[in-house]
């Protein structure tokens, strides 16, 4: 909690001082649309995630087993855990930064930035420094997700958006489906092979297409909105 609130004082004073605003700038005041934007980040990339863990069974194999260890207090601990780790990254790279990238760089240039930046941070997160092609992967793969996070606050000017989609995948990817740094979860997937081949490379892109295809339908309106104001 404690890096949390210095990530707040942190933010108001570089938007007091080199924007002249403060952290409204950022949408955090729970508004009824945001809530909505919420809410459909949180529900559309909890169901993705879902499909691509149910799919990752089928093709390997797999059975998704119940951890008869796992309780509420578990899941309370996993959820909370999640959130803290979503709301950090999200005031880092969609917060007073990106709001100020994009008031003197532009949108899209705003959210490039961001993007490469959000991929680099995960190379030193998952400690996978001297593995190119790891590195690479890496840096696809969450630049993706982190493109269309700051897409989806530079439309909606609010973080309530990316930080549904983010908190959605990161929760039920490492409470329920047990990949992520809190270990073995709710499921626990016993007798996986491992599979090569298109079908698990199809797997491996779907969350990839998937989610920011449903998310740029979502903010269709607000790009046209946007492009008719610039």
């Amino acid at each position: 909690m404690l890096g949390l609130v210095v990530e707040l004082i942190v933010s108001w004073l570089l938007l007091r001082y080199l924007e002249k605003t403060d952290l409204s700038a950022l949408g955090i005041v729970p508004t009824k649309k945001r809530m909505e934007n919420f809410a459909f980040g949180l529900l559309a990339s909890a169901i993705t995630c879902t499909i691509y863990y149910l799919a990752v069974g089928y093709i390997t194999e797999g059975n998704w087993t119940t951890n008869e260890g796992f309780s509420f207090q578990s899941f309370f601990t996993g959820s909370w855990w999640s959130l803290k780790s979503v709301l950090f990254e999200e005031l880092i790279f969609r917060g007073a930064l990106l709001y100020i990238l994009i008031r003197r760089l532009g949108l899209v240039t705003g959210c490039f930035i961001s993007a490469v930046c959000f991929g680099i941070y995960h190379w030193f997160s998952y400690n996978i420094f001297g593995d190119i092609f790891q590195m690479v992967m890496i840096l696809v793969i969450t630049g993706i997700a982190g493109l269309m996070f700051a897409f989806s606050f530079g439309l909606t000017r609010s973080l309530y958006l990316p930080i549904g989609l983010h908190y959605g995948w990161n929760l039920i990817a490492a409470v329920i489906f047990s990949n992520g740094p809190l270990g073995e979860q709710m499921l626990i997937l016993d007798g996986a092979v491992q599979r090569s081949g298109p079908l698990s490379i199809g797997v491996t892109i779907f969350p990839l297409v998937a989610l920011p295809g449903v998310v740029v339908w979502y903010l269709r309106a607000d790009w046209k909105e946007q492009q008719s104001n610039s």
